[in-house]
C-alpha cells in the first residue's frame, strides 16, 4: 500500500469541501489499496459524517453509511432487500460495510485486482483479459468488446428490482438518480461505471412504497454456500390475486455488468396464472441478447432456472 494523508470530516459539507476518495466501512477500498489498484493520495474517513438511520414510514429510507447488518436486521426491510444483504458476505463484513459503499463497490474480476494484466477498467484501452482468459464468473447480459465484468453486489439487484432511488449531494446541491439509471454499461468507456459525479457523495438509498413487497425475496446461485460471490442470482417481488400476477419486479445478479433488471420478464409475468407453466414462459426470456463466453454458457439456462425457482418460492409451490 502507498502512503497516503488521512482526515475525517464531520459534516457533508466538509467532506464535499476536500478532494479525496471516501472511506465508509473500507471493505473494498482497503482491499483494492493494499493491491496497488486504487492508489488514493487523500482518503476522507466519513465515519463521522452523519448519514445513518433507517426509515420505513413510506416506503424505506437508508442513509448511506449505514450498515449492512442494521438493515438486514430491521422488521420494516422487504424480504428481498434483507435476504440479499444477508447472502452478501460474511457477519463481520455486514458489520463493517456501508449501503452506500456495497452500490459502489469495484468488480470481483481477477484481472480487474491483478495489477500485472491488461484491464480496461483499470487501465483505459489496454485490453480485456477475460474475453479470450478465464471467464467463468464473467458477464452474459451487458457486455462489449471492451469489458465482461459482472457487477458484485447482491443488494443492488434487489434495490434495481424495487426501483430505489440514490440521494446524491455536491457542492452544486442535491439531486436525485434511479438506481436502475445510476449504473452504466461498459461500451467503450468502461472505467465509467456509473453516474457519481466528481465531488458528489451518495447520502441516502430511497425505496419507494410497495405494499406488495412483503411477498418479495431473492436467491443466490453460488459455488459454496459460505461467503462467495454469485454465479446467478434473481431477486422477485410479485402481486398475486385470486391467482392471477397482477404486478411484478424482477432483477437480476451475477449474469450482467449491471444489475439487471427485467422488463421483459415482469411484462410476461403480468395477467398471468401464478403456475408454473407461466413462469417458464416468462423466464424464457430473460436471457435474450446474452452473448456468453467461452466458459460461461451455463449461465444462459441457469438464469432460467433461478428465475422460475424464485417464483415458486413466492408461491409456496401452490403451482405446481
Amino acid at each position: 500500500m502507498r502512503p497516503f494523508e488521512l482526515t475525517a470530516p464531520t459534516t457533508v459539507d466538509a467532506a464535499l469541501a476536500t478532494p479525496g476518495t471516501f472511506l465508509a466501512g473500507g471493505t473494498t477500498l482497503v482491499d483494492l489499496m493494499k493491491l496497488d489498484v486504487l492508489t488514493p493520495e487523500h482518503v476522507l474517513d466519513i465515519n463521522q459524517v452523519p448519514l445513518r438511520g433507517i426509515d420505513t414510514e413510506d416506503g424505506l429510507r437508508f442513509g448511506a453509511l449505514e450498515r449492512m447488518s442494521a438493515i438486514a436486521a430491521h422488521p420494516g426491510v422487504y424480504p428481498a432487500i434483507s435476504r440479499a444483504l444477508l447472502l452478501s458476505a460474511s457477519q463481520q463484513i455486514r458489520n463493517m460495510a456501508s449501503i452506500g459503499g456495497n452500490l459502489l463497490q469495484r468488480t470481483r474480476c481477477s484481472y480487474f485486482r491483478d495489477v500485472a494484466m491488461p484491464c480496461n477498467k483499470r487501465v483505459p484501452g489496454s485490453g480485456c483479459s477475460a474475453i479470450e482468459g478465464a471467464n467463468r464468473m464473467h458477464a452474459i447480459l451487458g457486455t462489449s468488446d471492451s469489458c465482461v465484468a459482472t457487477h458484485a453486489s447482491d443488494v443492488a439487484v434487489a434495490l434495481v428490482a424495487l426501483d430505489a432511488r440514490l440521494r446524491l449531494e455536491s457542492a452544486d446541491g442535491t439531486r436525485e438518480v434511479a438506481l436502475r439509471e445510476f449504473y452504466q454499461l461498459p461500451g467503450d468507456t468502461p472505467a465509467l461505471e456509473n453516474d457519481l459525479r466528481p465531488g458528489e457523495l451518495i447520502t441516502e438509498v430511497v425505496v419507494p412504497r410497495l405494499d406488495w413487497a412483503a411477498n418479495s425475496t431473492y436467491v443466490k446461485v453460488r459455488d459454496r454456500q459460505s461467503y462467495e460471490f454469485a454465479l446467478c442470482s434473481a431477486a422477485v417481488a410479485l402481486d398475486v390475486q385470486d391467482g392471477v400476477i397482477a404486478d411484478a419486479r424482477v432483477a437480476a445478479g451475477g449474469v450482467g455488468t449491471v444489475p439487471w433488471h427485467l422488463p421483459a420478464v415482469e411484462d410476461a409475468l403480468r395477467g398471468a396464472p401464478a403456475t408454473q407453466a407461466s413462469f417458464e414462459a416468462a423466464a424464457a426470456v430473460a436471457a435474450d441478447g446474452a452473448e456468453p463466453l467461452s466458459g460461461n454458457a451455463f449461465k444462459v439456462p441457469l438464469l432460467k432456472r433461478t428465475l422460475v425457482r424464485v417464483l415458486l418460492e413466492l408461491t409456496e409451490g401452490s403451482s405446481r
